[in-house]
């Protein structure tokens, strides 16, 4: 199954999918978030690209755990967009990924200015990533049970 990992910030939302096979994940673009939101065409010929079967929206949680106001604006916007599309939602903590995606970027020799448009999507990646690694990492425990 092919899930499409939705990095929800007020301007943009940075956009990310995995392998069908459930273990990569793969940044893909940033779009406008009210592109995203009201359904426009370059998010629905996303959606008709890579035909996911699940939203993962990264969920904004405070550094000791808790949501916040911002953790409920993403699960509105989420929830909206799951409903818009008839595609199921399931939220993952997002703590630190905009920091490991500058990493990384820094790492390729970027500059904060050359990073601007790709933080997003990078971001999507990094925790989409993180919950497929704990996903195989659970379903491998079940299994060797």
């Amino acid at each position: 199954m092919r899930i499409m990992a939705l990095d929800i910030g007020e301007k943009r939302i940075g956009i990310a999918i995995s392998d069908p096979d459930e273990r990569v994940a793969t940044p893909l673009c940033v779009l406008d978030a009210s592109q995203v939101e009201r359904g426009e065409k370059a998010f629905t010929r996303l959606l008709e690209d890579w035909e996911p079967e699940l939203f993962l929206a990264g969920l904004p949680l405070s550094l000791c755990g808790e949501e916040g106001p911002q953790s409920l604006r993403v699960k509105s916007i989420a929830s909206g967009i799951s409903e818009r599309f008839s595609i199921p939602v399931e939220y993952s903590d997002e703590r630190l990924s905009s920091r490991e995606a500058k990493r990384i970027l820094r790492e390729e020799g970027l500059s904060e200015r050359e990073m601007r448009g790709k933080i997003d999507m990078i971001a999507a990646s990094v925790f989409l990533q993180t919950w497929l690694d704990e996903k195989a990492s659970i379903n491998s425990d079940a299994s060797a049970k």
